[in-house]
């Protein structure tokens, strides 16, 4: 029996960490790295001289950024919080300076590259973008808080977003869609009132089955590009347009079938030796189910769900609303660039092209990618487990 008037032993607190997304973002991007390898060595050797060149390249950024995620996510992440208007400024700044000044890179017809620093170093300001409005947003919302369920609390975070994802649209669309999800994610979670979300993906799915009439209305109008309207086109029947636009879409719709359950084997690919362009980017998943199979890429895809998982469990035991609305503009950018890429690249929707999260070549995309997750472990590592 205790004694009377003994007090009870305090239980110990200790900050929580999750080494289990780590280790999911370390695998990732290791894999990644070996999938780039086995995907442009053909191209790299032939183009340079060398089989690991973009191998190499990004895993001197992915170490890089592996760095400044551990220093993130020992910081706390309010701290960041101070930056979320300059961030947002800045990402005005660097599109505008894209779009119309000669530091802007063009690419597929489009400046999409901004030149910085010494050396002229590229990167795409589309990414700064991403995790300038995350933060923003989850400002935001957290300072409303119940207020972002009225009509003009609501109307102020569409009202900031819309500008910079209309910028963003003109220049990258597959972008400027990634972004108005993000939005649109972050604004369900928090409001209460969830039929209008609904509304809106309802009509979203009545658009992309009228896609190619609605395309062609807007062509008339000056309002999207033949090439734009050429990739819907390509979309609704590939076959037509096999010596064009649908080459592509083919090449990899057949990389995919040819892997059958387990696949030809790593490195075995046959697509990737110039009949997928630019397999190491955008297609790499279609290289993936050649030479990994059905198994194969099931497996990626369970690993990205367990990912989204503990996305889940981190923003449910957020200290406060800023946290959780952090990871959870986090994880709507993660699903939403994996859902992309995936239906791209089956040809389930027009292609729009959207990069595989850690596993595509592109430095900048790793290294916000990698920055994005340093902010995720840092709310995970203000959480306090008891003992």
């Amino acid at each position: 029996m205790p004694e009377a008037g003994k007090k009870k032993k305090k239980k110990k607190t200790r900050r929580f960490y999750d080494y289990s997304l780590l280790f999911t973002v370390i695998f990732l991007t290791v894999f990644g790295l070996i999938m780039i390898y086995s995907a442009s060595a053909y191209k790299a050797q032939m183009d340079f001289g060398n089989p690991g060149h973009f191998m190499i390249r990004q895993a001197a950024i992915a170490a890089g950024g592996f760095v400044l995620m551990y220093v993130v996510s020992r910081i706390d992440y309010h701290w960041f919080a101070r930056f979320a208007t300059t961030g947002y400024i800045m990402s005005y700044i660097t599109m505008l300076l894209t779009m119309f000044s000669p530091l802007g890179v063009a690419s597929h017809g489009k400046k999409r590259w901004l030149k910085v620093g010494p050396g002229m170093m590229q990167f795409q300001p589309t990414e700064l973008v991403k995790i300038s409005l995350i933060l923003l947003l989850a400002v935001l919302i957290s300072k409303l808080g119940p207020k972002v369920n009225r009509l003009k609390a609501a109307g102020l975070v569409i009202g900031l977003s819309a500008p910079l994802a209309l910028l963003v649209t003109a220049n990258n669309l597959s972008s400027g869609i990634i972004i108005c999800g993000i939005v649109f994610v972050m604004l369900f979670v928090a409001c209460k009132i969830t039929w209008p979300f609904f509304a809106c993906v309802g009509g979203g799915v009545g658009l992309l089955a009228l896609a190619p009439y609605i395309g062609e209305a807007l062509v008339k109008m000056h309002i999207l590009k033949d090439y734009q309207l050429g990739r819907i086109n390509v979309w609704k029947s590939p076959i037509d347009y096999a010596r064009s636009g649908g080459f592509q879409v083919l090449q990899g719709l057949y990389a995919i079938g040819s892997g059958g359950l387990f696949g030809k084997g790593l490195g075995q690919s046959l697509q990737k030796m110039g009949f997928v362009p630019e397999a190491q980017n955008d297609m790499i998943f279609t290289i993936i189910c050649e030479e990994l199979g059905l198994f194969g890429a099931v497996s990626l895809i369970l690993i990205f769900m367990f990912m989204i998982y503990r996305f889940m469990v981190i923003a449910g035991n957020a200290p406060d609303l800023l946290g959780a609305m952090l990871v959870v503009g986090v994880m709507a950018h993660i699903a939403i660039q994996v859902i992309l890429n995936i239906a791209v690249v089956t040809n389930s929707i027009p292609n729009t092209g959207v990069t595989l999260p850690f596993i595509s070549y592109g430095g900048t995309s790793v290294l916000f990618l990698m920055l994005e997750q340093g902010l995720v472990l840092s709310v995970s590592n203000q959480i306090r487990a008891e003992q």
